[in-house]
Parts: C-alpha cells; sequence; structure tokens
C-alpha cells in the first residue's frame, strides 16, 4: 500500500506541471490582435498574464489591508478579496 502512494505521488509531481504548461500553451495561442495577428513582446506577456488569471486568493489575501495598514477581517475582508479577484 506504501509503494502505490509514493507511486502515485510521483506520478502527480510530474502530471501537474505539464498541465500548467498546457494552460500556458493555450494561453499563447489565443494571443492574437484584433486582425488575427500574433502578438509579440509586453502585449503578448500581458495576454498570457490576463488569460492565465494572474490575480491568486492568497495574493489577494495579502492585500486585503486597512488604510492602517492592520489586516481586515469580515465582510470587510470578503468584500476586498472579492474585488481583487476581479468580482468572481
Amino acid at each position: 500500500m506504501k509503494k502505490i502512494i509514493i507511486t502515485l505521488s510521483i506520478a502527480l509531481s510530474f502530471a501537474l506541471p505539464s498541465y500548467a504548461f498546457a494552460d500556458q500553451a493555450a494561453c499563447e495561442a489565443k494571443a492574437v490582435s484584433k486582425d488575427g495577428k500574433p502578438l509579440y513582446g509586453a502585449a503578448k506577456d500581458a495576454s498570457i498574464k490576463k488569460c492565465m488569471g494572474d490575480a491568486k486568493p492568497n495574493d489577494c489575501e495579502a492585500k486585503a489591508v486597512s488604510k492602517d495598514g492592520k489586516p481586515l477581517y469580515g465582510a470587510a475582508k470578503t468584500a476586498s478579496i472579492k474585488k481583487c479577484e476581479g468580482g468572481k
């Protein structure tokens, strides 16, 4: 049983990064201008970043602070996180 768990964990550790690369490849394919021409440079990077969904919950939780720099709690924290994530 222990060998099966170890084998599965190793297999998943190799599968997850390839999944992330597949998402990036799909986003790179979508990085085209309105004319249908591929984007280059900063425009391409911005398009891929937007496609990959750069705002992560952990980043948004770290940004959920008051004007005084103190962490927010309750409804204020929830609203701040929701605003940071783009209202998802």
